[in-house]
């Protein structure tokens, strides 16, 4: 056990959190999923949230999952947060259980290529620039419904839904309207493509990736179903 973070005490407080932000919402518990952010931190960390019962891990790099999943339990479902490079996508896809951080059609092309060559279908979630952010990734919401269409049409990909990292706040509240936008961009796709999505992959496209450490409550009371959680859990990040 680290001296410093007790990591199964800090998920059963952010279990509770969830719990209570569903239970205010009108929502189960069980409709939403906790990644647990595990960048930058060592698999002994990981190790005490998997005997916590937590399957779903976070990274945003390529190579710090791949090296994780070489000694690390075999029926961990491991998300990609991070930007991801197109020279990376050979590595990643048919490790990675969902994709979240799909921001270009070129991207997404890179990886229904490679799905293709392996025969599988890759899940992804399109990553939109909610708040116009110039030092953040992502689609515009302009642009979301023409390029969701463009993604949801590349075989071997399977696009769920939705993702955004709004900006850092320290009030959750202040986050609401993002999370409230992210929400009528995917009702908005839907509704625009709904004559089109038979064949287009857009039947299951009902997914939100949003919240954080700081405001996954209100992400939660907003419709989320992934909710990305590292700090308050396994406490706060050291990059030297």
């Amino acid at each position: 056990m680290s001296d410093a973070v007790n990591v199964k005490e800090n998920l059963e407080a952010v279990r509770e959190r969830i719990r209570r932000a569903c239970e205010r919402s009108g929502r189960s518990a069980d409709s939403v999923t906790l990644v647990a952010v595990s960048k930058t931190k060592p698999v002994e960390l990981l190790m005490e949230a998997y005997d916590a019962g937590v399957r779903d891990f976070g990274e945003n790099k390529v190579q710090e999952m791949l090296s994780k999943m070489e000694v690390m339990p075999k029926d961990i479902r491991w998300h990609l947060i991070g930007h991801l490079q197109t020279n990376k996508v050979k590595q990643v896809v048919g490790k990675a259980h969902i994709i979240h951080s799909v921001d270009s059609v070129k991207l997404a092309e890179m990886i229904s290529k490679e799905s293709v060559k392996q025969g599988i279908i890759t899940r992804i979630l399109m990553e939109i620039n909610i708040a116009g952010e110039e030092s953040k990734f992502g689609i515009t919401p302009e642009n979301a419904p023409e390029t969701a269409l463009a993604i949801a049409r590349l075989p071997g990909l399977e696009l769920r839904g939705l993702m955004c990292v709004p900006p850092y706040v320290d009030i959750s509240e202040k986050n609401r309207t993002f999370f409230c936008d992210l929400h009528n961009i995917l009702v908005d796709i839907k509704e625009k493509t709904v004559h089109n999505i038979e064949g287009f992959g857009l039947t299951g496209f009902t997914e939100l990736s949003m919240g954080m450490s700081g405001d996954f409550e209100t992400a939660v009371e907003e419709g989320a179903d992934y909710v990305r959680v590292g700090s308050s859990i396994f406490g706060e990040r050291d990059y030297h």
